[in-house]
């Protein structure tokens, strides 16, 4: 058979053992002067690690442009992801940004300061409505059959930017404490120019409104303990935390340069029409 002992009866021979500088077929081949024949060879024999030195640097460099890429990614899945789209979304680009908050107790801010006009200005957010063109409603979860601008008015949907309605309530729930409401009651302002028994719906919506809010979206983070007072050291807890906060001027900035008129004719709004949903009460 074509593999028998006498074709498996193979002899070996020893290698030689040689340096590369000093390898008879180095020696044999290389024209040159010995010396100048180590160098080329130790020349030779650097090649390999400069080509890998660039092939990681280039590597490196892929990697670096493909995450800053993949970040920017990551944004819009999130975004995607938890939230409702709007035009927002489409116009401003939501990003994400680490902040920390000011948990501080006995450093008030402008925010917590007593009803005063400086007060006032520091926590007013527009609330004024925006239009969202027609062509995004369905996207932005807005029915055919809800409430639309005239087209003699440039067509469209009236709507609020949710997280800023929110914080519309956040500043009722300040004007309304204890602490400010006798001054905010005087004024007659605002949600304050209704009866009481308005007012206290009002109140009790935002109130709501607020708490449902913070349930969705609980935050998971923990709040650690810290030690103050250095004659006899006491625990308390770090209110001061980081957050991963979503960029809220641009949104604020959206808001206000797309807010609809103050005062708008009375025409500016659609009837309905046969057909579309008209509630009986106030849902």
């Amino acid at each position: 058979m074509w593999w028998s002992s006498e074709k498996m009866n193979l002899k070996y021979h020893r290698v030689g053992q040689h340096d590369g500088a000093e390898s008879p077929f180095l020696e044999e081949t290389c024209a040159l002067p010995p010396q100048q024949c180590k160098a080329l060879h130790i020349s030779w024999g650097i090649i390999p690690f400069v080509a890998g030195f660039f092939t990681l640097t280039a590597l490196f460099l892929i990697w670096v442009v493909h995450s800053s890429k993949l970040n920017l990614n990551l944004d819009s899945l999130c975004t995607g992801h938890i939230s409702q789209f709007s035009p927002v979304v489409q116009d401003v680009g939501i990003r994400f940004e680490t902040t920390r908050f000011n948990g501080s107790l006995m450093k008030p801010t402008i925010f917590r300061q007593d009803a005063s006009p400086e007060g006032e200005t520091a926590n007013f957010v527009t609330d004024r409505g925006v239009r969202v063109p027609a062509e995004l409603a369905s996207k932005s979860n807005l029915l055919p059959d809800q409430v639309k601008i005239s087209q003699k008015y440039g067509g469209g949907y009236p709507a609020n930017v949710e997280g800023l309605h929110h914080l519309h309530c956040l500043n009722l729930l300040r004007q309304a404490l204890y602490l400010n409401y006798d001054y905010y009651h005087a004024k007659g302002e605002g949600p304050f120019r209704n009866n009481d028994t308005i007012l206290q719906y009002h109140v009790t919506h935002c109130l709501d409104i607020i708490r449902q809010q913070l349930m969705c979206a609980v935050d998971i983070g923990v709040l650690g303990q810290v030690w103050w007072n250095r004659t006899g050291p006491e625990a308390y807890v770090d209110f001061n935390t980081k957050h991963t906060c979503r960029n809220f001027e641009a949104i604020r900035g959206w808001a206000e340069k797309h807010q609809l008129p103050d005062d708008v004719p009375d025409d500016f709004l659609e009837p309905p029409k046969v057909g579309d949903t008209v509630y009986e009460n106030i849902p």
